[in-house]
Order: structure tokens, then C-alpha cells, then sequence
């Protein structure tokens, strides 16, 4: 059963063009190709950059933090109490007034208090800001050494400047050493966000990333089986085009360099509509779907690959929706909070206050925000657009 279903998977009629098998693909004459095996070392690559990860926040993005004046910043904690934990867990962290006066009733607290302790229990489980800095400070600097790899590996290519290259004499085209280790490297990072997703910061497009990245890997591995390697790096290439510009604001936001954080902003604005939406779709997505019929008729593969391409597009589409709603409000002068970002209580610090907090707080269904300290953090006060608007790379 699972042989049938191995010799299906793999048959040839499904991934490579009429006329052509898997006996195409094997090393011969000095020709070097990509072999499905391969795939497998990316596994401990990823761990490996899980690894490496944790030594560099801990050995250098923390001391740079320290140095721009980032401190872990410790929270009130909630007390205890076994009933409200109980709702929060398992039904809601945000209740309803209806649910915040049969808790009330429940716990023997009044209506107030619970409403204190959810507000508290919230700012608990909110990242700081130390965490976010490390975050993005490991994400800038790989983003960075893989678009500068990718220029190197690419800059001498004959389909790095006209893509109609990319398809002569496919799919007998030997793959490079550095395009080894450009898709392998790519692909292991890629894998070690998906393993991180769950203690990373989570965000309200966390459902997005996690596309994001799954049909990033899935694209990836497809293009590396069936040899197309050269569209793959160039699509790679991108991407990290604008991640390297959006992880930079984030740093400078998070130091309160906000003028510096602004002008970044709207570079990788440009940057990623440029790369993304014109780029992407009307150079390397015309690349794939025009040029590869001329060379041979359309197979399920070509219609896979492109389909994978267009889902990134959407998300490229949807992640440039959040950016000029940003940018837009920045103009106006009333942008206050990332458009991805979860909403970020303010916690009250005094007990006991009830009526000073009345004056300060505008309190809806347990929910605090506190105004004046939101605009303390101007515009980009809680800047973290699309990773991959890539995470994304948001790559692919």
C-alpha cells in the first residue's frame, strides 16, 4: 500500500514535462542535479538555527538592547484564583460584561476587581519589548546575509538579468554549489521560524504565517525536486529584499529612535511594493506561467507551482493592505498601534484606585488602554508589520 502510494506520488507524469522521467535528473556528462534527498538535511539545519538563534540573542541582541536602553520590563502579576484562570484558559481572556458579572458572582470579587484581574492576567502573557528587539534582531541580520549571499551567488547569471534564461536548456540545467547552500539555508531558516511560530510573538496574522511559511517550504521543496532552481533564487532573492528594511525599523522603533524608525518604514514600503507586488507578480509569476510553454506543453506541475505562487501573492496583497492603512493613518497623524499587532493592555498599577482610573482609562468588557501612555509611543509606537511579508520573508 504505502509502495503504490510512494510510486504515485513520484510518478512522472505529475511533476515533469511530457516526455521526460526521473532518469532525466541523474548525475551524468558533469551534470549536477538536485535530488529529493537532500531535502532531509534542512531537518537538523533547522534545529541548528534554533540553536544558533538562542546564542545570538543571548550573546549579542540582549547586550545591543541593553546598550539602546531596553530592559525586561517585569509585570504586576495576578493573583491566583482558580476560577477566573479556569475562564481565561478555556474560554476567553477577553469576557463579556455578562461573563464578567457570573464571574463576579463565582469568585466572590467584585465586578471591578475581576475586571483588574483580566487586565492584569492579559499584560502577563504580553512579549516585551526585550523579546520583540532579540526577535527582530536575529531575523535582520539573517535576511541580511542571505540577500547579500543571493547577489553573490547570482550577480554573473545570465537569468538574473534576462528571465527568459531561466528556462533555456531545462531541465538539464547542473546545479551551482551556491545555489546548494542558498536554497538549503533558506529552506532551514524557513523551517525554524515554523518551529518557533508557537513561542514566538504572536500576532493577529499568526494564521497568515503560518501559510506563509508552510507554502514558502512546500514551493521551495517542489522547485528544488523538478530543478527549478534558478526562478526558486530568484524569488528568494525578492524577498529578503524588503525584510532586511522592515526588521531595521522595527529595531530603531523598539530603541525609540522613532524619526529613524519613520524614514526606514517608508523605504521598505516602497521597496516591498516595488519588489512584491510588481516585481513578483508581472517579472518572475509572467516568468513561469509564459515562458515554460514554449519550451514544453503544461503539465500538473506547472499549474502547482504557479497556484503556490499566487497564494504568496494574496498574502503579499493582503500584508500591503495593513502597510498603507499604516502609512495612511501615519499621515494623518493618528496612527498609534501596528495594524498586526494583538491589543496591548495597560496594566493598573494601584489596587485601590477606582475613580482616578475612571478619568484615565476607558474600560470596555475588562479592556484597559491608556491614552496618554498609547501616545507617548508615536506613530510607530508598536510598529511590527508583516514578518515573512515573508516572516514572512515572508519569502515566496
Amino acid at each position: 500500500m504505502f509502495h503504490t502510494l510512494y510510486e504515485w506520488f513520484w510518478w512522472d507524469r505529475i511533476w515533469l514535462p511530457v516526455n521526460l522521467t526521473w532518469a532525466d535528473l541523474v548525475d551524468k556528462d558533469g551534470r549536477v542535479y538536485a535530488k529529493a534527498s537532500d531535502l532531509y538535511v534542512t531537518v537538523p539545519y533547522a534545529f541548528a538555527f534554533l540553536f544558533v538563534r538562542f546564542l545570538f540573542e543571548s550573546w549579542i541582541a540582549t547586550p545591543l538592547a541593553h546598550c539602546a536602553g531596553i530592559r525586561q520590563k517585569v509585570h504586576l502579576k495576578a493573583q491566583d484564583n482558580h476560577i477566573l484562570e479556569l475562564h481565561y484558559t478555556t474560554q476567553s481572556r477577553n469576557p463579556a460584561q455578562p461573563d464578567i458579572d457570573g464571574l463576579s458572582k463565582k469568585s466572590s470579587l467584585s465586578v471591578r476587581q475581576v475586571e483588574r484581574w483580566f487586565r492584569r492576567r492579559r499584560t502577563q502573557d504580553l512579549p516585551g519589548v526585550l523579546k520583540k528587539f532579540r526577535e527582530a534582531c536575529w531575523r535582520c541580520v539573517f535576511y541580511l546575509f542571505a540577500f547579500i549571499g543571493g547577489i553573490v551567488a547570482l550577480y554573473d547569471k545570465e537569468w538574473f538579468y534576462d528571465t527568459q534564461e531561466v528556462w533555456t536548456g531545462f531541465p538539464k540545467q547542473s546545479m551551482l554549489e551556491s545555489q546548494y547552500w542558498y536554497y538549503i539555508l533558506e529552506m532551514s531558516f524557513y523551517a525554524s521560524l515554523l518551529f518557533s511560530i508557537t513561542f514566538d510573538v504572536k500576532r493577529k496574522d499568526f494564521k497568515e504565517q503560518i501559510v506563509h511559511h508552510l507554502a514558502t517550504l512546500v514551493l521551495l521543496s517542489f522547485s528544488w525536486c523538478v530543478n527549478y532552481i534558478r526562478i526558486g533564487t530568484l524569488v528568494m532573492l525578492v524577498h529578503d529584499a524588503s525584510d532586511i528594511l522592515l526588521e531595521s525599523a522595527k529595531l530603531f522603533n523598539y530603541a525609540k529612535w522613532e524619526k529613524t524608525s519613520h524614514c526606514i518604514f517608508v523605504v521598505f514600503a516602497i521597496v516591498f511594493m516595488v519588489t512584491r507586488l510588481i516585481i513578483f507578480p508581472f517579472w518572475l509569476i509572467h516568468c513561469t506561467w509564459v515562458y515554460p510553454v514554449l519550451h514544453y506543453p503544461a503539465f500538473f506541475g506547472y499549474y502547482f507551482f504557479n497556484v503556490m505562487l499566487v497564494i504568496l501573492l494574496c498574502l503579499h496583497s493582503f500584508w500591503a493592505y495593513l502597510i498603507l492603512r499604516m502609512i495612511r493613518k501615519f499621515l494623518f497623524g493618528n496612527l498609534i498601534r501596528d495594524e498586526r499587532s494583538e491589543n496591548e493592555e495597560e496594566e493598573d498599577e494601584d489596587n485601590s484606585s477606582t475613580t482616578d482610573d475612571e478619568g484615565q482609562h476607558k474600560l470596555s468588557n475588562g479592556h484597559a488602554v491608556d491614552k496618554k501612555k498609547e501616545e507617548k509611543n508615536g506613530c510607530f509606537g508598536r510598529l511590527s508589520p508583516p514578518e515573512d511579508i515573508s516572516r514572512s520573508k515572508t519569502v515566496y
